[in-house]
């Protein structure tokens, strides 16, 4: 694929489009799958998998918070640039029929699959509630991304915006009440999610972060166990149940 846009965003997460190099359309993708992409500027053998923030006929577009060598190099990639992906992984998010009552919960660049995700509830008829939690004020051009498809409330560890406060501790959370759930983030955020969503008896869907390699069930790097025995997240999610997670 080829880098279309790249947009440096506030505390350090990148925007990125990419187009396929042959101008065809981009290969149909489900909310929640993600992709493995090949950071040749890193000099890095293995490849880094993203979620899919967006995806159109003509863009995928991925958020990157850069954490390593890896990430941190996808930064310096410009217009033009050629970029190896793989696409699409994994099992996405389970989309409800309207009317239903949909929470969506991202935390950190966990956030990332939400806006792909509600756009998709959208279509279906279901504008859902999306709680983002993060350490300080978040980018204001990804807040208004993430506001077009769903009811956004904020979370800030600093209390400089929103909900001074944890995710799972957010009125829209603690006191609300759905047919649906989908969560991703830092480990912590999504046990205490769990806790709420098993009291209120929520269908709820997490997709795990596990650090994963080569993205199709092979080098087990990313077993998670569950409530069917040791499962590959890459292969076998990244998204799961509620019931399959003995949290």
């Amino acid at each position: 694929m080829r880098v279309d846009f790249l947009r440096h965003l506030a505390g350090g997460t990148v925007h990125i489009g990419l187009r396929t190099a042959d101008g065809t359309p981009v290969p149909a993708m489900e909310p929640g799958q993600f992709v493995e992409v090949a950071v040749d500027k890193a000099k890095v053998l293995l490849n880094r998998p993203f979620s899919i923030f967006n995806r159109t006929d003509e863009l995928l577009e991925l958020l990157v918070k850069p954490l390593g060598r890896g990430s941190e190099a996808l930064g310096h990639y410009v217009p033009g640039d050629e970029i190896r992906v793989i696409a699409p992984l994994g099992k996405g998010f389970t989309l409800p029929d309207a009317p239903a009552k949909v929470l969506l919960a991202g935390g950190g660049v966990g956030v990332a699959p939400m806006h792909y995700l509600s756009a998709a509830l959208e279509a279906k008829g279901i504008r859902p509630v999306l709680v983002y939690g993060e350490r300080t004020t978040p980018d204001a051009s990804l807040k208004e991304l993430l506001s077009r498809h769903a009811d956004l409330h904020i979370c800030t560890d600093d209390g400089s915006e929103g909900f001074h406060g944890f995710v799972a501790n957010h009125p829209a959370v603690a006191e609300g009440d759905y047919d649906f759930c989908m969560v991703c983030g830092p480990a912590p955020m999504m046990k205490s999610i769990y806790n709420v969503a098993k009291e209120k008896n929520w269908n709820t869907e997490f997709s795990l972060e596990n650090k994963m390699a080569c993205g199709l069930g092979a080098c087990l790097c990313c077993v998670e166990n569950t409530t069917t025995g040791n499962r590959c997240v890459c292969s076998d999610g990244p998204v799961f149940n509620i019931n399959e997670l003995p949290w």
